[in-house]
């Protein structure tokens, strides 16, 4: 498995890093059997990023991610988790974060993580769900900071949804050294310009403000909730069609604008979307490490079979950015 560099972090993560969302399931519904057989053949093969929260199942994600580690006690593993505030608790932000992680050290069976992140949308003004810049830097980052000094986390990280210039405020700042990016063949504008009128929310080159600032990349949305399978059937254990999640606002839209990809699979550049979505997620030098949702053990294995043929080639990157093309002047 190959590592990259994580950022100025000074980690060194697998390029598949381990998801245990919600939307895959496999963590969250998933049978005990096939959640330890899972985690326990990705650490064999040398994934060593697991990325949980406390939203994915209430809390269940965690339990079952520690309890399985607790077991296998692997060595070097590096765990991830999340805080999302909810309204009633903007007014005491310091006290709900360590309340959160608090809890979700309970649930993970470890005495700190490694990565925390926060899970709200970050817009200019606080808005439903949304933190404002000004939160985010003052009381965010404040009870983070704290945190760390207590030794109950490494580093600081966010999940990077909301307003694109609020987003590249906060990262510029420094406070984080992580960053949860969307990025995928549906909306790559985290790395690159989008054609004009183009149906997708522009993230402004967003990779370009994290190599600056030095925050590794997690790469999130990479199969934009499944639709870059190019099948709308969904395991029973998978949760319903995420909207939006990928670039539209609709997951149907997605869904058919992924399978007006499937000449890079006719064409021999890929075995299939799925395939082809991975590979393009490791394809730029800013990725850190990708998480894939998954609902079976399987689906690992793809997931690492297409990691294991390296990024797509210059000529796929190519053609899939002509077929992107036939989007700009859609409705998003």
């Amino acid at each position: 498995m190959q590592l990259r560099a994580f950022g100025r972090t000074g980690m060194q993560l697998s390029v598949l890093g381990f998801g245990c969302g919600a939307v895959g399931g496999l963590m969250v519904r998933g049978d005990p059997a096939d959640q330890e057989r899972t985690v326990a053949r990705a650490i064999d093969a040398g994934v060593n990023y697991f990325d949980t929260a406390v939203q994915y199942g209430n809390g269940e994600s965690e339990k079952n991610l520690g309890r399985i580690l607790q077991a296998l006690k692997p060595a070097d593993v590096v765990v991830g988790t999340k805080v999302r505030l909810q309204a009633d608790e903007r007014g005491r932000i310091a006290d709900a974060v360590t309340a959160s992680l608090d809890n979700s050290l309970t649930r993970l069976r470890r005495d700190r993580v490694d990565i925390f992140h926060l899970h709200n949308p970050i817009t200019a003004a606080e808005g439903e769900g949304a933190l404002s810049v000004a939160q985010v830097q003052g009381e965010v980052v404040g009870a983070f900071e704290r945190l760390r000094r207590d030794g109950k986390t490494r580093f600081l990280g966010l999940t990077a949804v909301g307003d694109t210039a609020a987003l590249a405020q906060v990262i510029s700042s420094g406070a984080f050294d992580s960053a949860q990016v969307v990025y995928n063949m549906l909306n790559p504008s985290a790395a690159e310009a989008l054609p004009a009128s183009y149906p997708a929310q522009d993230y402004e080159r967003l990779f370009d403000r994290t190599q600056a600032a030095g925050v590794g990349v997690v790469g999130i949305r990479v199969l934009a909730g499944g639709a870059l399978s190019g099948s709308a059937e969904r395991h029973p254990i998978a949760s319903p069609a995420p909207e939006p999640i990928g670039s539209a606002i609709s997951y149907d839209a997605d869904l058919d604008r992924a399978r007006r990809l499937a000449p890079l699979v006719q064409e021999g550049f890929a075995g299939s979307l799925t395939e082809a979505a991975t590979r393009f997620a490791i394809s730029h030098p800013a990725m850190g490490t990708i998480l894939v949702g998954m609902a079976t053990p399987q689906q690992f294995e793809d997931a690492l079979a297409a990691v294991q043929k390296g990024p797509l080639p210059q000529a796929a990157l190519e053609r899939l950015a002509a077929l992107r093309l036939g989007f700009s002047g859609e409705p998003r």
